[in-house]
């Protein structure tokens, strides 16, 4: 079963529920979405029913804002707590510390950030909310006298996002701080099978644009990306799996990689990438379906695919307000002066920048001796964008 829910459903995704026949639950935004396919929704007590009379029945959730939904309606299964376990970063932390002996991590209430004494706090680290969504809240600090403007800074932009995510998916109440993880990043769409193996449907490269940067600017994917990560990253997920004892999960990873040593730095349980972009960008790609693989527990031939594909660069752009201006002060975006520095737009998803950070998504094939292009983008302040 699906749940589709705000803040975005791809097209994408919706021709895939209809293909493929995946039953969906009836809210109000799924009988819109759905409106000549109402026999595909079913009711929250058929949907309840499911998974009393099936242990091995599988969800998927587009967005996190769906939790609320898990927690009061599936809470004699044990996906809220595995939920729960994953989405909250130190009880994950806490999960993991046998992997990670020496590393450091604390768990601070937001009313304490002022008067903590992070002078014994290994430099440099994050400063982050435990229960977050798109990098919001997320800074980095080198240096001791930085702390004082972070809290200042996190204050203000918690109430520029008051509103726009429930609290099971942004909650601003209580903080994580944990050390730097060195190395490149990645992120990966996967699942766990009905043994609790991981399937690996992706990887994604996270490029930055400097140490400072943390943002979710630029994610690319390719064979060649693939073809490196695949084999330590599908034993990693092994180790975290047998940890949490998962099965017929879905789940979004991001880790950093130095010298072959893998890192966790978070598990986004029950979804690929938030607003339909990591999975979507994988049927560009390599042609594979993410949410019919997992529903239909297929697996991609890896071999076959790194034979067919072509080897060029896919792109993910994520057009964060990076301005300097709120969006209730932009006039407009010009999308079609974006993609003209793009070779080869795939597809652009505009967003309402008014209510989100965000003025939208750009799916993009680069070739490998065209990436300045990426490059661009992923220095710009996008000014040159607005008006």
């Amino acid at each position: 079963m699906i749940i589709l829910d705000k803040p975005y459903v791809s097209d994408f995704l919706i021709e895939t529920v209809i293909k493929y026949n995946i039953p969906v639950l009836e809210t109000e935004l799924s009988k819109q979405l759905l409106n000549g396919n109402k026999e595909l929704l079913i009711t929250e007590e058929e949907a309840v029913l499911r998974f009393r009379k099936g242990k091995s029945a599988r969800l998927y959730t587009n967005s996190e804002n769906s939790i609320a939904w898990i927690e009061k309606n599936l809470e004699f299964t044990n996906l809220p707590e595995k939920v729960k376990l994953f989405k909250d970063k130190v009880k994950f932390r806490e999960l993991i510390k046998g992997l990670y002996p020496k590393y450091f991590y604390k768990g601070i209430q937001l009313n304490d950030l002022e008067k903590t004494e992070i002078s014994g706090f290994p430099l440099p680290f994050i400063l982050k909310p435990a229960i977050g969504f798109f990098s919001m809240g997320v800074y980095k600090i080198d240096k001791y006298k930085e702390w004082k403007q972070a809290v200042v800074d996190i204050k203000k932009e918690i109430e520029q996002v008051k509103g726009l995510y429930p609290e099971e998916v942004l909650n601003t109440t209580e903080f994580i701080v944990e050390e730097c993880i060195k190395g490149e990043e990645y992120a990966i769409d996967c699942y766990y099978d009905d043994e609790g193996k991981p399937v690996v449907l992706n990887i994604l490269k996270h490029l930055f644009s400097s140490d400072q940067d943390t943002s979710d600017r630029v994610y690319i994917t390719s064979t060649e990306i693939i073809k490196e990560n695949l084999e330590k990253i599908e034993h990693f997920l092994s180790e975290i799996g047998k940890l949490s004892n998962i099965q017929n999960f879905p789940m979004h990873v991001e880790i950093r990689i130095d010298n072959g040593n893998i890192q966790a730095i978070e598990f986004n349980p029950l979804r690929f990438g938030g607003w339909c972009t990591t999975a979507d960008i994988t049927n560009y790609a390599y042609g594979i379906n993410s949410y019919e693989y997992y529903q239909s527990s297929l697996k991609p031939d890896w071999k076959q695919i790194f034979e067919e594909n072509s080897g060029n660069i896919y792109s993910i752009i994520v057009l964060d307000n990076s301005t300097g201006i709120e969006g209730k002060n932009i006039k407009s975006f010009n999308y079609d002066k974006l993609q003209e520095y793009f070779k080869k737009p795939l597809e652009l998803r505009k967003t309402d920048y008014k209510k989100f950070p965000v003025f939208g998504f750009l799916f993009a094939e680069t070739r490998k001796d065209n990436v300045q292009e990426l490059e661009y983008i992923l220095k710009s302040d996008l000014r040159e964008f607005i008006s």
